[in-house]
């Protein structure tokens, strides 16, 4: 299995031009443009509270290995929070306002998901930090199925997708692949052991899986709704599916799979996606 050199995960300084991306990047494809774009909504909010999560979890790690990897992946993560955060800016410029959705996200990573527990919840402090690991590392492993998807998605080009917005989406994704064994390589060191250990990671798996999948959707119904060239446009589940036979959104088959496999005993994240084709993704842009 694939290791990352703790040394070497680091962010990558990136900027994007932007002054050539129109509204609708992929030609003709609303629907598929504002799925998409939903990720731009929920990544500067999450990839925050990724990042408080592992500050609060950083002085408990006793292994100098992991507490490097980790120092990478909040460094990428802050890159990726900006990076999607200048793409908010764009579409706002272009009448698509985000901020109240994106708001109405950072109550509820700042609030029910939060540092302090809630009141309803009767659990330790430690524990609750546990939950939070599991979630999040239940979050990456769906991001870094993404991210091998999108490395591979070679419809996108076939369609004229504007290629910047390509490009950010599969730098990001190239590194999601890289880092995907980190929050779960986290929250094995802190969870506890044994079968305590696996009903947590399942806990925190039914959380992220219904949370995502809800925050996604309403992200892009709410752009659909907002859309100002298409007034009174709205997000439709036969329009997701054509897109998606046109592989333009990944399928529902692709992000089923990746259900049983996390749940399986034995997982781990070190045999999800290409190592290689993110890495060589990563060192192309480089050059």
């Amino acid at each position: 299995m694939f290791k990352p050199d703790p040394r070497r995960l680091k962010p990558r300084r990136t900027t994007f031009d932007w002054n050539h991306t129109p509204l609708y990047w992929i030609p003709g494809e609303p629907t598929a443009t504002h799925v998409v774009n939903a990720l731009h909504l929920l990544l500067p909010p999450g990839e925050r509270w990724f990042i408080d999560v592992f500050r609060e979890a950083l002085p408990l790690v006793r292994d100098a290995d992991l507490e490097a990897l980790m120092k990478g992946f909040m460094g990428q993560e802050g890159t990726h929070s900006v990076q999607h955060a200048v793409v908010l800016d764009r579409l706002a410029e272009a009448g698509l306002d985000s901020r109240p959705f994106v708001d109405r996200l950072e109550q509820v990573f700042q609030g029910p998901l939060g540092h302090h527990r809630p009141r309803w919840l009767p659990i330790p402090r430690r524990e609750w930090l546990r939950l939070r690991l599991s979630v999040i590392a239940a979050i990456e492993h769906y991001t870094a199925v993404l991210g091998d998807w999108i490395l591979g998605a070679r419809a996108f080009e076939q369609a004229g997708a504007d290629p910047t917005m390509l490009d950010l989406l599969r730098w990001h994704g190239a590194e999601e692949v890289e880092h995907r064994a980190v929050a779960y390589d986290v929250f094995r060191h802190l969870g506890g052991r044994g079968p305590a250990r696996y009903a947590r990671r399942v806990a925190g798996f039914a959380i992220a899986t219904p949370m995502l999948l809800w925050f996604w959707f309403w992200g892009a119904a709410y752009l659909m709704d907002a859309d100002p060239q298409r007034p009174g446009g709205k997000y439709l589940v036969s329009d997701h599916n054509r897109a998606v036979r046109k592989g333009l959104l990944p399928s529902w088959r692709r992000l089923g799979a990746a259900v049983p496999r996390y749940l399986h005993p034995g997982f781990h994240p070190d045999r999800e996606g290409s190592m290689e084709s993110a890495l060589t993704y990563l060192a192309d842009r480089q050059r």
